[in-house]
């Protein structure tokens, strides 16, 4: 038996009752057998991010492991003030020296209604680029999740919107493994 591939899930929100991290937490409980999908919890906890700040903080350290231990990452994120949040933008700005993200496999869901939170992905897009990180555009894209489709479980309960999320996982999969063979 092969070892499962590991995809971190980034949350952009801060808010654990978000639609965002809803749908990663869906996402994860959706994961077929062969991965393993593991849901970044240390967002608030990262200090601003410092150029050439030694030593790094610990939570910084673990977050760099958590990236080199996964063989791909995907990110669903809001948008605040027309772009991604600064949070996410911290963490982001974390892995541009190391280079956590180049050739990594990336790809972003956006659940807001249809005509927001287009400017989050662009920003995302642009940082991604930067950071040289492989994107897997058939994983990407938009798969609405409104807040009264949340079960008091943080799942997403709509039948639509999860069985949407579930193919996410897998084409990311795919990608990784073709990109491998």
């Amino acid at each position: 038996m092969t070892t499962p591939l590991r995809i971190l899930l980034i949350s952009g929100s801060t808010r654990d009752s978000s639609t965002n991290t809803a749908a990663l937490r869906t996402i994860a409980a959706e994961a077929p057998a062969d991965l393993t999908a593991t849901l970044y919890a240390g967002l608030v906890e990262l200090p601003q991010f410092v150029p050439g700040l030694e030593p790094e903080p610990a939570n910084v350290e673990a977050l760099h492991k958590q990236l080199a231990d996964s063989d791909a990452v995907l990110i669903c994120t809001p948008e605040y003030a027309g772009m991604i949040p600064g949070s996410l933008k911290n963490l982001l700005e974390w892995t541009v020296g190391t280079g956590d993200l180049m050739d990594k496999p990336v790809a972003w869901i956006n659940v807001a209604y249809p005509g927001r939170g287009d400017a989050a992905v662009e920003t995302l897009s642009t940082v991604l680029g930067y950071v040289s990180a492989d994107i897997v555009e058939v994983a990407c894209g938009r798969i609405t999740v409104l807040r009264e489709q949340v079960g008091a479980d943080g799942l997403v309960e709509d039948d639509q919107a999860r069985q949407r999320l579930s193919l996410v996982l897998p084409a990311i999969a795919a990608h990784v493994r073709e990109k491998a063979a």
